[in-house]
């Protein structure tokens, strides 16, 4: 039986530009995706340093809001915020200058609370089914953080939320600039998720899923679509979309039961060669692309 494809029209719900599907997709993500809050804990566990210091004595002073960004409270443009709403001290001074450069050996604050700037880390996750995509759960239930242990020392966060139920592809840092970037609706970040369902889709639905699906939020118009498998039951859609379970949503509202979900691609990442449940460092080339993704 040939592959059938479809290709979106332009319309709500859509990005800038639009790709073929290769290979399997992916799974659904939550609209809440990660942006480091400055409320949360600041407290580095153990109070230990990281590489960044050794750096900061090789590069000299840096930028304020740099600092705060590396200590994973939140990107540099809510750090200016935090400056200029006075909420920082440096060697117990308020500053409010937003060009304001830290030295090596200074004390920064936030509310009190030594901030410790870290080294960005990067890393890139094939999440296993049964893990919740948060630092910790108050129900004790596994995160993904379980899956890094004590391997990782960095204070890093899950970007973009998975369910707990679906697989795939997850990104993990510190880098709360990249975080916010990779979260806000402008930056159309597309995805691409493998659809396990319960049946075989009917040509009319599956022209249905082309034209888009309505949902409470406005209408869920895939990027791309492609039924993957002979028996129909498996269906391959790329979508920039973020809204909360956006991808089972779309299926139950045609019908279905989505019976498997994983993310194969985010942001130009893919987790090829990497096996479920385990993880990796990004590579230099990767971070450079994904710092300039668009």
């Amino acid at each position: 039986m040939p592959i059938r494809k479809g290709k979106r029209s332009a319309g709500p719900g859509r990005g800038k530009t639009s790709r073929k599907i290769s290979g399997a997709p992916d799974e659904g993500v939550d609209k809440k995706e990660f942006v480091p809050r400055h409320k949360k804990s600041l407290q580095k566990p153990g109070g230990k340093e990281t590489k960044i210091a050794e750096t900061l004595a090789q590069e000299g002073p840096v930028r304020l809001n740099r600092y705060i960004a590396n200590s994973g409270v939140c990107s540099r443009r809510e750090a200016d915020n935090l400056i200029s709403m006075g909420l920082i001290t440096v060697n117990g001074k308020v500053v409010t200058e937003l060009g304001y450069k830290v030295n090596p050996g200074d004390k920064v604050r936030y509310e009190g609370k030594l901030l410790t700037a870290e080294k960005p880390v990067y890393i890139l996750m094939n999440k296993p089914k049964g893990y919740l995509t948060t630092t910790r759960d108050p129900k004790e239930r596994d995160t993904v953080m379980a899956l890094i242990g004590n391997k990782v020392r960095e204070r890093i966060y899950p970007v973009g939320r998975l369910d707990r139920n679906t697989t795939g592809l997850l990104l993990l840092t510190n880098d709360g600039e990249l975080a916010e970037k990779l979260s806000h609706p402008s930056y159309n970040v597309k995805k691409i998720y493998k659809v396990e369902l319960d049946r075989p889709i009917a040509p009319e639905d599956f022209d249905k899923l082309i034209r888009g699906v309505p949902l409470e939020e406005g209408k869920a118009v895939p990027d791309d679509a492609a039924i993957v498998s002979e028996d129909r039951k498996t269906i391959g859609i790329e979508l920039h979309i973020g809204w909360n379970r956006v991808v089972r949503r779309i299926f139950e509202a045609l019908g279905y039961e989505v019976r498997k979900l994983d993310r194969t691609m985010y942001a130009g990442l893919d987790k090829r060669d990497l096996p479920r449940g385990k993880w990796r460092y990004l590579t230099q080339q990767e971070v450079i692309r994904l710092k300039h993704y668009r």
